[in-house]
């Protein structure tokens, strides 16, 4: 087997048999990888709670043929512990982990913006740098555009007519035209649009000025892009429905 080492952040974790666990990480220059950290459920084990979700580490695996396995990890920046002081952080740090996974549908393919994308993240949820709903739609419209499914936010998404566009159409992929516009289509304010805008190009001054009615708009508009394009739920989602 060959040896090899990467930075990574923890997506998730599994038990196996009565000691071991079975480690998902996003990796800077591996995509992402699935291992086996072995003992890492004894009280004596090396591993501790560094593989725990949503930290970053530093982590050194064994090439195996189905399964790599663990051999050390380091702490980088120990997110997960500093997320769970916070309900509404660690839920969705929880759901960013969640869309990273379901995002990288091939094992070991690189997938380097998205880790950065990722781990700029979770550190910003961490230190509070904005209102933690706004990140976490920042981070998934920006992930979605990584992935091919940027939305259109100014032009047709289905002809290309030049905007300003009243309507969003989640199955066409953003705002349409009058002529465009699908059945089920919806009419958000103008202000949720420049907000999404924001959010997507990272114009922090523009989304931190913003109304709670338009986040709470656009909210709802990244969550049902992302399930649409996503073919699946996102589970943690559940539990960010704004009050």
């Amino acid at each position: 087997m060959s040896l090899y080492r990467d930075d990574a952040v923890v997506l998730r974790t599994q038990k196996l048999g009565e000691a071991d666990r079975i480690i998902t990480v996003l990796t800077r220059r591996n995509g992402r990888v699935r291992a086996v950290a072995k003992g890492i459920r004894r009280t004596s084990s090396k591993f501790g709670a560094r593989l725990e979700p949503a930290n970053h580490v530093d982590v050194q695996l064994y090439l195996g043929r189905s399964l790599d396995i663990v051999t050390q990890a380091e702490i980088r920046d120990p997110f997960g512990d500093r997320l769970r002081h916070d309900y509404e952080s660690y839920t969705l740090g929880t759901a960013m982990l969640e869309t990273a996974e379901k995002l990288t549908a091939e094992e070991r393919e690189p997938a380097i913006r998205l880790y950065l994308l990722l781990l700029g993240a979770l550190r910003a949820l961490t230190e509070q740098r904005h209102d933690a709903r706004l990140i976490f739609d920042a981070f998934v419209l920006r992930a979605l555009a990584t992935s091919g499914y940027q939305p259109a936010l100014d032009d047709c998404a289905r002809c290309g007519a030049q905007g300003p566009h009243r309507w969003f159409s989640v199955p066409a992929g953003g705002l349409v035209c009058g002529d465009c516009r699908p059945p089920g289509s919806v009419a958000p304010a103008s202000a949720t649009i420049a907000l999404l805008r924001a959010l997507l190009t990272g114009e922090w001054a523009a989304a931190d000025a913003s109304a709670p009615e338009f986040r709470h708009e656009a909210s709802g508009l990244v969550a049902a892009y992302l399930q649409w394009h996503l073919e699946h739920g996102i589970r943690s989602l559940r539990l960010l429905e704004p009050a």
